[in-house]
């Protein structure tokens, strides 16, 4: 299986739109990009989902703010768990 993630929702809070939703790891890969649906990304976090420890904390592999919406995210090999961004629209 190789990496996914899903995008479950998108509203507004306050002056910001904030988008959210999983993504999900073969036992072999460590991260891929997501498209969050914003045209900027201002932050972005990341939770770990399962039933053991993992290792490192997954990041997120860029710069903030973020142009276009992708942001690429690390994690440890077969890291499953749940992300939420902030930006505008």
């Amino acid at each position: 299986m190789a990496f996914s993630y899903t995008l479950d929702g998108r509203t507004i809070f306050g002056d910001k739109w904030v988008s959210w939703g999983r993504f999900s790891n073969g036992g072999s890969d460590t991260g891929g990009d997501i498209d969050t649906g914003l045209s900027v990304v201002e932050a972005m976090f990341l939770q770990e989902t399962g039933s053991a420890v993992v290792s490192n904390a997954s990041v997120c592999n860029e710069t903030f703010p973020v142009s276009g919406g992708v942001v690429t995210i690390v994690t440890d090999a077969g890291v499953s768990g749940l992300w939420f961004a902030i930006g505008r629209m």
